[in-house]
């Protein structure tokens, strides 16, 4: 059994088509399952179905009721999600930057089951074809579908298909298109927590192109979302920060079982706010050191990806365990990395314990306070920057012996 966990020879492609296909099974039968328990649109937790998108077509609707700057006023807020869905409706609040109105709006045009199809089907989409991108067979494609994060963020409804696709796609696409590569990256910006690494990539790889059009792209959205709702929507967005920080992040109305951080990690242990402010600071700092270092190397395109990917993850203390997905290019690009190159010991089979951990991550953390999702998003940012700096000294010995002769 050590031997199969070593060389990773217990993972086979026939192994990984079957439970693909099990897993895939098990989630249209728990759709299945859902449909059946619903009642009036709303499931047998009485939530709407999408759940965290109905706050995406509740602030879609005001703006389109010219009201651009009501989703960033909670109580109204709250009140058009239960105009739309019902007074004992679940209800979320809105976070996102101004840039998400405008996508929002557009949803909110449609009815509400309508909507929440074409999100789901165009985010999904997108993420399946910059899996694509990184791993060419089939196969990739299937486990990707069966990824379990991908299930979760079908439920909830969520961003995470997006936040996923437009990062990977836009990696995989800097060195042959890296104008579009960098609009594709600016777009991280609807979640801004996890695009703050990648100016530090583009920087360090010296990618000035893709850093050019990422900031213009950036400006751009900032210059449309003042001509179509004003000011008043930014200064709405900023004075609700300090709510969303404290309710949110500091005392989770959520529940630290849901989300993947160290700050979530301590607070769900009962460490205080300092500490856990201290120590996901440390965390993250470590994290951008790392980043830069991979991405100055003579590292493989594809470890400098997973680093960043995983980085983003690690590196804001506001991440759920649907955030997840972005696990799953990284995964990718790691497993195209060794099927060419090699597998180190035990990677392999680290890499499958990360492909389930999201299935597992709330239900441990619920039961025994351990935050196993940041845990194995810590592993594969760590597998990354590892195989990154032994790859890179081995470009670096092939170079200065090609200098030599």
């Amino acid at each position: 059994m050590l031997t199969s966990a070593r060389d990773g020879g217990w993972i086979t492609v026939e192994r990984i088509r079957v439970y693909s296909i099990l897993l895939l099974m098990a989630y249209a039968l728990g759709t299945v399952a859902w449909f059946a328990m619903s009642k009036d649109g709303r499931d047998w937790q009485n939530q709407q179905f999408g759940a965290d998108f109905s706050e995406v077509y509740a602030a879609g609707s005001l703006v389109d009721a010219g009201q651009a700057a009501a989703p960033y006023d909670m109580p109204r807020h709250f009140e058009r999600q239960r105009e739309l869905f019902g007074a004992d409706a679940a209800i979320y609040t809105w976070n996102y930057p101004p840039f998400f109105l405008g996508v929002a709006g557009l949803l909110a045009l449609l009815p509400y089951l309508a909507a929440l199809l074409v999100w789901q089907a165009a985010t999904f989409a997108g993420y399946l074809a910059a899996i694509g991108a990184i791993l060419r067979p089939r196969l990739a494609l299937l486990a990707a579908a069966a990824f379990p994060v991908a299930y979760s963020n079908f439920g909830h409804g969520q961003t995470g298909f997006l936040v996923a696709g437009l990062m990977a796609g836009g990696l995989t696409l800097l060195d042959r298109r890296p104008t579009l590569a960098g609009v594709l990256l600016a777009l991280v910006a609807i979640k801004p927590q996890f695009g703050l690494l990648i100016p530090v990539a583009l920087a360090a790889s010296g990618r000035w192109r893709a850093f050019g059009a990422a900031t213009a792209t950036l400006a751009a959205m900032i210059a449309a979302t003042l001509v179509a709702h004003g000011p008043d929507v930014w200064r709405a967005f900023l004075d609700s920060l300090p709510a969303s920080r404290i309710h949110g992040l500091e005392y989770s109305n959520t529940g630290y079982y849901k989300m993947q951080s160290l700050f979530a990690a301590v607070r769900m242990l009962g460490g205080p706010v300092p500490l856990a402010y201290a120590l996901h600071g440390a965390l993250t700092a470590t994290v951008v050191l790392c980043v830069i270092g991979v991405w100055r190397s003579a590292a493989d395109h594809r470890l400098k990806y997973a680093a960043l990917m995983t980085g983003a993850l690690l590196a804001t203390p506001y991440c759920f365990d649907y955030d997840m997905v972005l696990l799953g290019p990284a995964i990718a690009c790691l497993a195209a990395h060794g099927l060419e190159r090699g597998f180190p010991p035990y990677e392999k089979t680290l890499l499958a314990v990360a492909f389930a951990a999201p299935i597992i991550a709330r239900p441990i953390a619920m039961a025994i306070h351990l935050p196993f999702g940041f845990l194995a998003i810590l592993m594969v940012f760590a597998l990354a920057t590892r195989r990154a700096a032994t790859d890179g000294a081995r470009v670096g010995r092939v170079t200065r012996r090609l200098q030599a002769g």
